[in-house]
């Protein structure tokens, strides 16, 4: 990989993960590797714009939980909803009960069954609450909050993308993207995202380490989460891909609202 990679892997994470359209002059593996390195980065600035709504939300005299829906709002319509509507399509095709084919099949559909619109439910509730109980802690938790989980939802599709994980499909974009991460820049994301969550430090250091346990929890949410994607439907596809996202992030916000609840 070089810099016309990276460069390259950039502009295709912010074409991929938001809503802002971007030229990209080429598309292949190598530079689809960076895309998913890039991600975590993309999603911390995500977090960041969250948070910061939520924050001058509350500071124009809106109830928290105002501020946190219409934060969460702007987040999803920042990336198109595509992550909610993997994690709504995934759920849908787990809950089918269908073989693999069946259950792909039901993923591919643009309509969302009951399985899809409660797993919408609590997840989007569960941000919410999650993201407006740290903003009645602390301006600076949510926003620290926000930055942890944005960083590590994306980070759970930085390390799905490893030689191990196979695709779902011959197409799509599971398959361009299975496999293009190597240890090594895993593992220096992974650092990375570690050590965004010393951003709880604003707070205090017991918020700092509730976010570094979130982001851990997170990922391990979305690891089973895809260890049993992978069994049913045979690897990866881009709804895994969103669905993972939304788990991570929502976890980091439930474990830190439950510290900054215990401090």
């Amino acid at each position: 990989m070089n810099g016309a990679d990276a460069v390259a892997g950039a502009r295709m994470a912010v074409g991929t993960f938001t809503v802002w359209p971007v030229r990209v002059d080429r598309v292949d593996r190598a530079v689809a590797g960076w895309a998913m390195c890039w991600a975590p980065a993309l999603g911390a600035l995500l977090g960041a714009v969250t948070g910061a709504v939520a924050v001058a939300g509350a500071s124009w005299g809106w109830s928290a939980p105002l501020a946190a829906l219409l934060a969460v709002g702007l987040g999803a319509l920042l990336t198109r909803g595509l992550h909610l509507d993997g994690l709504a399509d995934l759920a849908d095709g787990l809950g089918s009960g269908r073989p693999a084919e069946g259950a792909l099949e039901v993923m591919r559909r643009s309509d969302i069954g009951p399985f899809g619109v409660i797993t919408l439910l609590v997840a989007v509730g569960a941000q919410v609450l999650a993201l407006a109980q740290l903003l009645e802690a602390s301006p600076w938790a949510a926003l620290a909050g926000a930055v942890a989980a944005g960083a590590t939802g994306r980070l759970a599709v930085t390390l799905a993308c490893s030689p191990r994980v196979p695709s779902a499909r011959p197409d799509g974009l599971g398959s361009f993207v299975a496999g293009t991460v190597r240890p090594l820049p895993a593992a220096v994301c992974s650092a990375g995202v570690l050590a965004l969550c010393g951003l709880g430090l604003v707070h205090s250091p017991a918020f700092a380490a509730a976010c570094a346990a979130g982001a851990v929890l997170g990922l391990l949410a979305a690891g089973l989460l895809l260890r049993r994607a992978v069994r049913r439907l045979g690897g990866l596809t881009g709804d895994v891909l969103g669905a993972l996202v939304e788990t991570a992030a929502t976890t980091v916000l439930l474990v830190a609202a439950a510290a900054i609840g215990a401090l």
